[in-house]
């Protein structure tokens, strides 16, 4: 291969950096003429060039931008909030057989419908609201009811025999049972056979507390209080299943007891509270002697006021038939 002069490199040098400053916007560096080759002889009064001078020009500096931005602007990577109430109606099927049909029907359900897809895949706006859904669930269940919830109903904390968040979810038969420090305190520091004995239970939703607590809490004590019935000395229960009402009933010896207790978080619902009661509850009784109120939340489900007002009347009737579970419903029916 012949060798290439270095007048040839010179000028394909500038004009690689023409090229570049017309795609920058630069002006293009000014032409220069070209050099006689090493071969040839130099003029004798020229006086031999400078490194500098024959080096060629520096490309004109430009400032790095980050990826997907265009002439320097940054892109707009905000995508809408897939967990608002407006969004979650969304239809995600494009043009179907019925537009309103469709609507109504998702309307009617907080299932995951008409959500359409992209290909065999779901769809970059559900995707991303299940994930934040489920990012819901998760803190739900890891989260921690305040302390400053508690105190301000004066209540103590007391824990069951779970000591971490991972044994509490494989190990349900250790949240059924207070540790021995808890049943001390419990002996300690509650009042003996009251008619109701109200407990407080994380569950496997702290949220579901925090955030209903307060609203329901006062409902039924004033509630129960107005009815002339005694109330035991309430307490807070952490890793708390709902068997443990059989448990702690062996020291208290209430008449009834009533758990507050965070369910089972969903992919739409994360803060929903239960109030879970039973006549005289004890080593053996089973969910069969028990009575639940569910899903007592302000978002899709029984408003905490209106539920507080129901459990004092239910707790009333498991006073007034000595029973809970399948026996209250036999009697209330005259079965019995």
């Amino acid at each position: 291969m012949a060798d290439v002069s270095a007048a040839e490199v010179r000028r394909v040098v500038r004009a690689v950096l023409a090229e570049l400053a017309a795609q920058s916007g630069a002006p293009a560096p000014p032409s220069r003429p070209v050099t006689a080759s090493p071969a040839a002889a130099p003029a004798p009064s020229a006086p031999a060039p400078s490194a500098a001078a024959s080096s060629p020009p520096a490309p004109p500096r430009r400032e790095p931008q980050r990826p997907g931005a265009v002439g320097g602007a940054q892109p707009d990577i905000d995508v809408p909030d897939p967990t608002v109430a407006g969004a979650r109606r969304v239809p995600g099927v494009r043009d179907p057989v019925s537009a309103v049909g469709l609507e109504n029907l998702m309307a009617s359900t907080t299932a995951r419908i008409g959500v359409g897809r992209a290909g065999p895949r779901p769809r970059t706006r559900e995707l991303l609201l299940f994930q934040a859904d489920h990012a819901v669930t998760q803190d739900a269940i890891f989260g921690e009811v305040p302390n400053a919830l508690l105190e301000q109903f004066d209540m103590f904390a007391v824990q069951t025999r779970v000591s971490d968040e991972g044994e509490f979810l494989l190990r349900p038969d250790l949240g059924r049972q207070l540790s021995d420090e808890g049943r001390a305190l419990v002996a300690e520091r509650c009042v003996k056979s009251p008619q109701v004995q109200l407990v407080v239970g994380d569950g496997l939703s702290a949220a579901a507390v925090e955030n209903n607590l307060a609203k329901i809490y006062p409902v039924i004590t004033d509630g129960l209080r107005a009815a002339g019935i005694s109330m035991g000395t309430p307490f807070f229960v952490r890793y708390c299943r709902v068997g443990v009402m059989n448990d702690l009933n062996t020291i208290i010896g209430a008449d009834v007891v009533a758990l507050l207790i965070g369910e089972r978080p969903g992919l739409g619902v994360a803060d929903a509270l239960s109030v879970y009661s039973g006549w005289q509850p004890g080593p053996g009784k089973t969910d069969a002697q028990r009575d639940v109120v569910c899903m007592i939340t302000e978002n899709g489900g029984t408003n905490p006021l209106e539920a507080g007002a129901y459990v004092v009347e239910h707790l009333r009737g498991v006073l007034a038939n000595r029973a809970s579970g399948v026996e209250l419903r036999l009697a209330q029916s005259g079965e019995r």
